[in-house]
Protein backbone atom coordinates (compact mmCIF):
# COMPACT_ATOMS: atom_id res chain seq x y z
CA UNK A 1 0.00 0.00 0.00
CA UNK A 2 1.45 3.18 -0.99
CA UNK A 3 1.58 6.61 1.07
CA UNK A 4 1.49 9.47 0.12
CA UNK A 5 2.74 12.81 1.24
CA UNK A 6 0.30 13.61 3.57
CA UNK A 7 -3.52 12.71 4.26
CA UNK A 8 -5.93 13.94 6.89
CA UNK A 9 -7.99 11.07 8.27
CA UNK A 10 -11.34 10.23 8.17
CA UNK A 11 -11.48 10.44 12.03
CA UNK A 12 -13.81 12.54 14.43
CA UNK A 13 -11.91 13.28 17.35
CA UNK A 14 -12.73 15.19 20.58
CA UNK A 15 -10.52 18.42 20.78
CA UNK A 16 -12.67 20.13 24.00
CA UNK A 17 -11.58 16.99 25.63
CA UNK A 18 -7.84 17.09 24.27
CA UNK A 19 -7.69 20.82 25.25
CA UNK A 20 -8.73 20.40 28.96
CA UNK A 21 -6.09 17.55 28.94
CA UNK A 22 -3.26 20.18 27.48
CA UNK A 23 -4.83 23.03 30.05
CA UNK A 24 -3.63 20.65 33.20
CA UNK A 25 0.03 20.13 31.67
CA UNK A 26 2.17 22.05 34.21
CA UNK A 27 4.43 25.16 32.33
CA UNK A 28 7.12 23.28 34.16
CA UNK A 29 6.64 20.15 32.21
CA UNK A 30 8.02 21.48 29.07
CA UNK A 31 11.40 20.52 27.68
CA UNK A 32 13.22 22.18 24.94
CA UNK A 33 13.54 19.87 21.70
CA UNK A 34 16.91 17.72 21.90
CA UNK A 35 17.42 18.49 17.94
CA UNK A 36 18.39 21.81 18.55
CA UNK A 37 20.34 21.91 15.51
CA UNK A 38 17.36 22.18 13.16
CA UNK A 39 15.36 25.14 14.85
CA UNK A 40 15.59 28.75 16.15
CA UNK A 41 13.30 30.23 18.95
CA UNK A 42 11.04 28.45 21.07
CA UNK A 43 10.86 24.41 19.95
CA UNK A 44 9.77 22.42 23.07
CA UNK A 45 7.73 19.00 24.53
CA UNK A 46 5.67 17.11 26.85
CA UNK A 47 6.58 13.22 26.23
CA UNK A 48 3.28 11.58 26.94
CA UNK A 49 4.77 8.04 25.74
CA UNK A 50 8.73 7.47 24.89
CA UNK A 51 10.97 4.62 24.41
CA UNK A 52 12.15 3.14 28.09
CA UNK A 53 15.61 3.74 26.79
CA UNK A 54 15.34 6.51 25.32
CA UNK A 55 18.09 9.23 26.08
CA UNK A 56 15.68 11.68 26.76
CA UNK A 57 11.99 11.59 27.40
CA UNK A 58 11.23 13.43 23.99
CA UNK A 59 14.38 11.73 21.80
CA UNK A 60 13.47 7.96 19.85
CA UNK A 61 14.75 4.84 20.95
CA UNK A 62 14.18 0.99 20.74
CA UNK A 63 13.06 0.06 24.03
CA UNK A 64 9.52 -0.76 24.72
CA UNK A 65 6.89 1.97 24.99
CA UNK A 66 6.20 3.58 28.43
CA UNK A 67 3.63 5.60 29.42
CA UNK A 68 4.95 8.95 31.24
CA UNK A 69 3.18 11.01 34.24
CA UNK A 70 1.22 13.28 32.16
CA UNK A 71 -0.11 9.97 30.53
CA UNK A 72 -0.55 7.69 33.42
CA UNK A 73 -2.29 10.85 35.62
CA UNK A 74 -5.13 12.08 33.35
CA UNK A 75 -7.39 9.07 31.52
CA UNK A 76 -8.63 11.93 29.14
CA UNK A 77 -5.63 11.53 26.41
CA UNK A 78 -6.74 8.01 26.40
CA UNK A 79 -10.54 8.78 26.30
CA UNK A 80 -10.01 11.38 23.46
CA UNK A 81 -7.71 8.39 20.97
CA UNK A 82 -9.93 5.47 21.89
CA UNK A 83 -11.90 4.97 18.81
CA UNK A 84 -8.47 4.83 16.38
CA UNK A 85 -7.13 1.62 15.11
CA UNK A 86 -3.59 3.09 17.15
CA UNK A 87 -0.68 0.85 18.36
CA UNK A 88 1.32 4.01 19.82
CA UNK A 89 5.37 3.68 20.16
CA UNK A 90 5.52 7.44 21.07
CA UNK A 91 3.08 10.36 21.99
CA UNK A 92 4.65 13.78 22.39
CA UNK A 93 3.04 17.42 23.03
CA UNK A 94 5.03 19.60 20.49
CA UNK A 95 5.05 23.54 21.01
CA UNK A 96 6.53 25.84 18.52
CA UNK A 97 6.64 29.46 20.05
CA UNK A 98 5.68 33.31 18.16
CA UNK A 99 8.00 33.57 15.76
CA UNK A 100 9.99 30.18 15.86
CA UNK A 101 11.27 28.25 13.05
CA UNK A 102 12.14 24.64 12.60
CA UNK A 103 14.31 24.66 9.29
CA UNK A 104 14.40 22.07 6.45
CA UNK A 105 15.33 18.54 7.64
CA UNK A 106 14.36 14.75 6.53
CA UNK A 107 13.43 12.45 9.78
CA UNK A 108 15.36 9.43 8.38
CA UNK A 109 14.11 6.45 11.14
CA UNK A 110 10.42 6.82 9.41
CA UNK A 111 11.65 6.10 5.91
CA UNK A 112 10.80 2.21 4.70
CA UNK A 113 8.15 0.22 4.76
CA UNK A 114 8.31 -1.18 8.22
CA UNK A 115 8.94 2.22 9.58
CA UNK A 116 6.96 3.79 12.38
CA UNK A 117 3.70 6.29 11.21
CA UNK A 118 4.00 9.63 12.18
CA UNK A 119 -0.17 11.36 12.94
CA UNK A 120 -0.37 15.42 13.84
CA UNK A 121 -2.92 15.97 15.63
CA UNK A 122 -3.09 20.26 15.94
CA UNK A 123 -4.48 21.29 19.31
CA UNK A 124 -3.62 25.13 19.38
CA UNK A 125 -3.13 25.91 15.62
CA UNK A 126 -2.83 29.84 15.05
CA UNK A 127 -3.39 31.19 11.30
CA UNK A 128 -0.16 32.37 10.40
CA UNK A 129 1.77 29.19 10.71
CA UNK A 130 3.07 27.06 8.05
CA UNK A 131 3.64 23.63 7.66
CA UNK A 132 6.20 22.77 4.55
CA UNK A 133 6.43 18.69 3.24
CA UNK A 134 8.11 18.52 0.28
CA UNK A 135 7.63 21.85 -1.44
CA UNK A 136 4.29 22.09 0.03
CA UNK A 137 2.31 24.08 2.56
CA UNK A 138 -0.25 21.49 4.29
CA UNK A 139 -3.49 23.42 5.34
CA UNK A 140 -3.84 21.30 9.44
CA UNK A 141 -6.63 22.91 11.27
CA UNK A 142 -7.29 22.58 14.99
CA UNK A 143 -8.83 19.03 16.10
CA UNK A 144 -8.32 17.17 12.87
CA UNK A 145 -5.39 14.02 12.38
CA UNK A 146 -2.85 13.85 9.62
CA UNK A 147 -0.22 11.81 8.79
CA UNK A 148 2.62 13.15 7.52
CA UNK A 149 5.41 11.74 5.82
CA UNK A 150 8.29 13.36 7.28
CA UNK A 151 11.07 11.49 6.01
CA UNK A 152 10.74 13.93 3.22
CA UNK A 153 12.24 17.06 3.22
CA UNK A 154 9.85 19.09 5.79
CA UNK A 155 10.02 22.64 8.03
CA UNK A 156 7.73 25.05 10.07
CA UNK A 157 7.60 28.89 10.50
CA UNK A 158 5.39 30.17 13.14
CA UNK A 159 4.93 33.78 11.77
CA UNK A 160 2.11 34.16 14.64
CA UNK A 161 1.75 35.79 17.97
CA UNK A 162 0.56 32.71 20.05
CA UNK A 163 2.13 29.45 20.08
CA UNK A 164 1.33 26.39 18.12
CA UNK A 165 0.77 22.82 19.65
CA UNK A 166 0.66 19.53 18.01
CA UNK A 167 0.02 16.07 19.51
CA UNK A 168 2.16 13.65 17.82
CA UNK A 169 1.79 10.11 17.58
CA UNK A 170 4.37 7.66 16.01
CA UNK A 171 2.14 4.23 15.78
CA UNK A 172 3.06 1.09 14.35
CA UNK A 173 1.89 0.70 10.23
CA UNK A 174 -1.16 -1.62 10.89
CA UNK A 175 -3.42 -2.43 8.14
CA UNK A 176 -6.07 -0.64 9.78
CA UNK A 177 -3.88 2.45 9.74
CA UNK A 178 -2.27 2.45 6.55
CA UNK A 179 -6.06 1.80 4.90
CA UNK A 180 -7.00 5.48 6.83
CA UNK A 181 -4.09 7.02 5.35
CA UNK A 182 -4.96 6.00 1.80
CA UNK A 183 -8.48 6.75 2.03
CA UNK A 184 -7.98 10.05 3.29
CA UNK A 185 -10.46 12.55 3.69
CA UNK A 186 -12.01 13.67 -0.05
CA UNK A 187 -13.58 16.92 1.12
CA UNK A 188 -9.78 17.93 2.49
CA UNK A 189 -7.76 21.65 0.64
CA UNK A 190 -5.45 20.30 -1.57
CA UNK A 191 -1.41 21.29 -0.24
CA UNK A 192 -0.52 24.44 -1.92
CA UNK A 193 2.83 23.91 -3.97
CA UNK A 194 5.22 26.83 -3.88
CA UNK A 195 9.08 26.62 -3.98
CA UNK A 196 10.90 28.16 -0.31
CA UNK A 197 13.34 31.03 -0.74
CA UNK A 198 16.40 27.87 -0.79
CA UNK A 199 15.05 26.26 -3.47
CA UNK A 200 14.47 29.23 -5.80
CA UNK A 201 18.39 30.14 -5.20
CA UNK A 202 19.08 27.21 -6.03
CA UNK A 203 17.58 27.20 -9.14
CA UNK A 204 18.93 30.42 -8.88
CA UNK A 205 22.70 29.19 -9.06
CA UNK A 206 21.46 26.38 -11.75
CA UNK A 207 21.03 29.21 -14.38
CA UNK A 208 24.01 30.91 -13.45
CA UNK A 209 27.06 28.42 -13.29
CA UNK A 210 29.72 31.81 -13.25
CA UNK A 211 27.69 32.70 -9.55
CA UNK A 212 27.66 28.85 -8.88
CA UNK A 213 31.29 28.70 -9.01
CA UNK A 214 32.33 31.63 -7.05
CA UNK A 215 30.39 30.27 -3.95
CA UNK A 216 31.89 26.99 -4.63
CA UNK A 217 35.61 28.94 -4.36
CA UNK A 218 35.25 29.28 -0.70
CA UNK A 219 36.03 26.73 1.43
CA UNK A 220 35.81 28.37 5.03
CA UNK A 221 32.19 27.21 6.04
CA UNK A 222 31.56 30.37 7.78
CA UNK A 223 32.48 32.63 4.94
CA UNK A 224 30.58 30.61 2.27
CA UNK A 225 27.11 30.73 4.47
CA UNK A 226 27.68 34.94 4.70
CA UNK A 227 28.02 35.32 1.15
CA UNK A 228 25.24 32.90 0.16
CA UNK A 229 22.90 34.97 2.52
CA UNK A 230 24.16 37.76 1.43
CA UNK A 231 23.84 37.29 -2.55
CA UNK A 232 20.48 35.40 -1.68
CA UNK A 233 19.25 39.11 -0.63
CA UNK A 234 20.39 40.93 -3.22
CA UNK A 235 18.31 38.88 -5.50
CA UNK A 236 15.41 39.30 -2.91
CA UNK A 237 15.41 36.14 -1.26
CA UNK A 238 15.63 35.97 2.44
CA UNK A 239 17.72 32.93 3.79
CA UNK A 240 18.62 32.76 7.03
CA UNK A 241 22.12 31.44 8.23
CA UNK A 242 20.86 29.02 10.71
CA UNK A 243 18.30 27.59 8.04
CA UNK A 244 21.38 27.19 5.35
CA UNK A 245 23.69 25.18 8.23
CA UNK A 246 20.87 22.94 8.80
CA UNK A 247 20.72 22.99 4.77
CA UNK A 248 24.14 22.22 4.58
CA UNK A 249 23.80 19.21 7.11
CA UNK A 250 20.92 17.34 5.51
CA UNK A 251 22.65 17.52 2.40
CA UNK A 252 26.00 16.06 3.97
CA UNK A 253 23.03 13.17 5.63
CA UNK A 254 21.80 12.04 2.76
CA UNK A 255 25.27 11.91 0.47
CA UNK A 256 26.48 9.65 3.60
CA UNK A 257 22.85 7.61 3.80
CA UNK A 258 23.43 7.52 -0.25
CA UNK A 259 26.93 5.90 -0.50
CA UNK A 260 26.57 4.28 3.00
CA UNK A 261 23.51 1.80 1.56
Amino acid sequence: MSRPACSRLPVTLDLPLLLQALAAIDDAAWRSHFNSAYFHGDWSGVALIAAADALSELAPGRGAPLPRRPWSNDPRWQQALAGLPLTIVSARLLRLGPGAQIHEHRDYDLDGPDADLRLHIPLLSPPAVDFWLDGQRVPMSAGECWFLDLARPHRVDNRDTSARIHLVLDCRPGRALQQLIADGLPTTPEPEVTDTPLQRFRRLLEGDPALAASLQALHDPQTFIERTVALAAEHGLLLSSAELRAAMRAGRRQWNAQWSA
